[in-house]
């Protein structure tokens, strides 16, 4: 992952604000990551966070940011003082809360490319529950080309009819920034 943790914390306050609370659980918050990162790619032939997607069976999850987001509880975690996880209700969702909300200021943090992505993605999925965007993640090429536990590549953007970049570009955007 090549982002840094500031703007991570935004990201997931930018949803927290912007989407429903009543869908917001973590399964959720993985699929808009995917749908931000990849939705980037297909763009403009690069993700912004540069987690690892790896293939499960609710759909891509961003690994990293799926480990963090499981940490809160602990005490010493990176997200514990931007979010929590709710417990109380007897739903089945473990629903994420954000301690602040996104304010406009914070905005001066992303790219134009990745504001408009970011706000595109929370307006597409605002009132989405966790079944309508995992049926979505499962219909993109990049989770349909890869099987369980695989990772899955940027490039596997291209085999998407909406993407705008080639899967060379894609791929020379990743060793550009990967080094």
């Amino acid at each position: 992952m090549k982002i840094p943790m500031k703007k991570l914390k935004l990201i997931i306050q930018y949803f927290c604000t912007h989407t429903n609370g009543r869908f917001f659980g973590k399964t959720k918050l993985m699929k808009l990551f995917y749908f931000l990162d990849f939705g980037h790619v297909k763009k403009y032939g690069s993700p912004i966070t540069y987690d690892k997607y790896v293939n499960m069976e609710h759909g891509p999850i961003p690994s990293i940011i799926m480990g963090l987001v499981n940490s809160v509880s602990d005490e010493e975690s990176l997200l514990s003082d931007t979010i929590y996880i709710d417990r109380s209700e007897n739903q089945g969702i473990h629903k994420i809360k954000c301690y602040e909300k996104f304010i406009d200021d914070d905005e001066k943090y992303f790219s134009k490319s990745e504001l408009e992505l970011l706000k595109q993605v929370a307006r597409k999925y605002k009132d989405s529950n966790k079944d309508k965007i995992e049926k979505d993640s499962h219909n993109e090429a990049p989770w349909k080309c890869t099987k369980f536990l695989q990772e899955i590549p940027y490039a596997l953007a291209s085999k998407d009819k909406d993407c705008r970049v080639d899967k060379e570009e894609i791929e020379l955007m990743i060793r550009i920034v990967n080094g």
